[in-house]
């Protein structure tokens, strides 16, 4: 319910670890245009090697592949549910997915 959109992020501009990496953006309103919220990469071996993690299995000893992620960057990812769920009378609609956690439909303004 928040709209969003994957970057496979270009070769040039991954860090050294990264053999590839995907960026999900969600749709900022209010900065017209999308921001990261979250970001994956796979780095192969390189990682496992620099740190020797390794695997045994009938081969022999190897180093495995590692993935390096976040998990979502609270403060942008608040600011996209906010921005994309407010209604006019200041009250935010809450995305279906959440409801069960946040036990409510719709957060309403306290009034004074």
């Amino acid at each position: 319910e928040i709209p969003f959109r994957v970057i496979d992020v270009a070769s040039g501009d991954l860090g050294s670890s990264a053999a590839r990496k995907f960026d999900c953006e969600a749709w900022i309103p209010t900065q017209g245009t999308y921001r990261e919220v979250t970001s994956t990469s796979n780095c192969t071996e390189y990682q496992a090697r620099r740190l020797n993690i390794r695997m045994k299995d009938s081969d022999g000893t190897k180093p495995i592949a590692t993935l390096n992620g976040t998990l979502v960057a609270i403060p942008r990812m608040i600011v996209a549910i906010l921005e994309n769920h407010q209604q006019s009378d200041g009250s935010v609609r809450i995305p279906k997915a959440l409801q069960p956690f946040l036990g409510t439909e719709l957060f309403t303004p306290v009034k004074n």
